[in-house]
């Protein structure tokens, strides 16, 4: 049985540590500023990002993984011995799914598997992660798809932002659906429903936001004691010491993991975005 690569999109927000440590190919969309083309967290940090993106006039526009950048690594790796599973950001917000498999089309190759997970931040990285593991210890391919799909059924995002402006601007949200959060101070409760970002709830006012993210995910499924929840912010660390704080009192995970956001979703998101994503109860 053929070792197997595991190769993702920077949609998935993995941690860097995670990154090295289960040796997992992470390929970066494309950040523009005007005439300034910048690849997600490798020419631009996050950080970097949300500095840029306060200070310009106009949204940046993000650019999708051209077939060919997925051929060459698909390439390289089967190349070197590895069957190959491409793991992608939701195609409900992203072309890069297509890409990946307009390339898997032209390589014409049984060993390269491409799944689009229908997540964004680290409910898709988390999935990757469990594979890379899976890979790590010789699992075979069948297994760790199997595995993929049953993580698909379950897994979770629950996110604000103080505005949907960014969402409504890049095109993810419909302009009816933003006016939501443009009155009254309402701020939105989002989640991610058949890939693509849909309004979960509204509180009246940001101090409210972290209350209702801990109940609602109480209503869908986390449990205390949990395995594991993920914590994410854009540029808010504020926020997210906040939101984790009520994480450990309600839920006491036994592990935290805690990201920032990419530039690629963050575009969409703005800066104040504060997410959980985490595994529901398995059916």
């Amino acid at each position: 049985m053929k070792p197997i690569k595991i190769i993702t999109d920077s949609l998935s927000d993995i941690p860097k540590e995670l990154i090295e440590k289960y040796n997992i190919t992470v390929i970066p969309l494309t950040i523009i500023f005007g005439d300034d083309e910048y690849r997600d967290r490798e020419d631009l940090s996050s950080k970097e990002f949300f500095e840029k993106l306060q200070e310009c006039n106009k949204l940046p526009t993000t650019s999708q993984i051209p077939p060919s950048v997925f051929m060459k690594e698909m390439k390289k790796n089967l190349d070197e011995g590895y069957e190959v599973i491409v793991i992608n950001g939701s195609s409900g917000v992203s072309g890069t799914y297509q890409s990946a498999m307009m390339a898997k089309r032209e390589m014409q190759s049984e060993e390269i598997t491409v799944i689009d997970t229908l997540a964004l931040s680290y409910s898709c990285g988390m999935i990757v992660v469990e594979a890379a593991k899976m890979a790590e210890i010789g699992e075979s391919k069948q297994a760790i798809i199997r595995r993929i799909e049953k993580m698909k059924e379950n897994i979770d995002h629950l996110f604000s932002v103080e505005t949907l402006d960014f969402l409504e601007k890049g095109g993810r949200l419909s302009a009816t659906k933003a006016t939501i959060g443009k009155i009254l101070s309402i701020k939105p409760i989002l989640t991610i429903e058949d890939g693509k970002v849909e309004v979960l709830d509204k509180v009246r006012g940001s101090r409210k936001i972290i209350y209702k993210l801990i109940e609602l995910a109480k209503e869908r499924g986390i449990k205390k004691g949990t395995e594991y929840i993920c914590i994410a912010h854009g540029d808010n660390i504020e926020g997210l010491e906040k939101l984790k704080e009520a994480v450990i009192k309600e839920f006491a995970p036994s592990k935290l993991i805690e990201t920032e956001i990419g530039c690629t979703i963050g575009t969409y998101t703005g800066p104040t975005l504060l997410a959980m994503l985490y595994m529901k109860e398995e059916k």
